[in-house]
């Protein structure tokens, strides 16, 4: 597993589409976010801008260079070729993936830090954290999911467009207009109640035990996802 992290590490940063993809996209709105830090803080508050910018780089960058990396080894038979090894299902896929997952939670991480740095730390570490990790999860298994409908490389930047742009989308609703109003349908679509979860720990205010509940729609949405991957992926390519 930790020999195809490596390599897949290595193509990541020779391949100049991925980095665009998993760096400078996610990354530039965010420091857009904590530049203008007091205009939206006034808007909607500190935890609506942590909540965007753990939303995007789990959208733009891990979930759409998952698809785009299982897309792309399949296509080029690289995932056939791993199966003819001792490696496992599950551990050539952990390989693939945990080189663009350690990437994004060190982005998250960092940007967050900053965020703190420039307005003050969230009111419970902890809660982020595991809003976070739960966030970073259900993007894996969504991406999972999509690479089994995804044929190429090319068709990745077509078929990842509705989940991240819809989970962007749904975590500005959230962050602007909270969860008073249609309170169900904002917590069960994707990143909905990651959204509010990660601004109730950066904000404060609110029971954990309260906030904790907030992780179940998101971990429904990893176990959804896992099912629709198992039902859909393809280890050769899609004709």
């Amino acid at each position: 597993m930790l020999s195809i992290a490596l390599s897949e590490l290595i193509q990541i940063f020779r391949n100049r589409l991925v980095l665009i993809t998993s760096f400078i996209i996610p990354v530039a709105p965010c420091a857009f976010f904590i530049y203008r830090h007091e205009a939206f803080a006034d808007l909607a508050g500190l935890g609506y801008i942590a909540a965007v910018v753990v939303c995007t780089v789990a959208a733009f960058g891990l979930y759409t260079t998952t698809v785009t990396t299982l897309a792309s080894r399949r296509q080029n038979l690289f995932l056939k070729r791993l199966r003819s090894t001792p490696a496992g299902d599950a551990a050539i896929l952990t390989g693939l993936m945990l080189p663009v997952t350690v990437l994004a939670l060190v982005q998250v991480t960092v940007i967050l830090v900053v965020l703190a740095a420039v307005t003050g730390r969230p009111a419970d570490v902890l809660l982020l954290a595991a809003a976070v990790l739960a966030t970073v999860v259900m993007m894996l298994g969504l991406g999972l999911a999509t690479a089994g409908l995804t044929n190429s490389p090319e068709h990745a930047q077509v078929t990842t467009l509705p989940v991240s742009v819809g989970t962007i989308a749904v975590a500005s609703w959230v962050g602007l207009a909270g969860t008073e109003d249609l309170t169900l349908l904002k917590r069960l679509l994707p990143g909905g109640s990651a959204t509010e979860l990660v601004v109730d720990a950066w904000e404060g205010g609110v029971a954990v035990t309260d906030s904790l509940l907030l992780l179940a729609p998101t971990l429904a949405w990893v176990l959804v996802s896992v099912a629709l991957a198992a039902r859909l992926f393809r280890w050769e390519p899609r004709r």
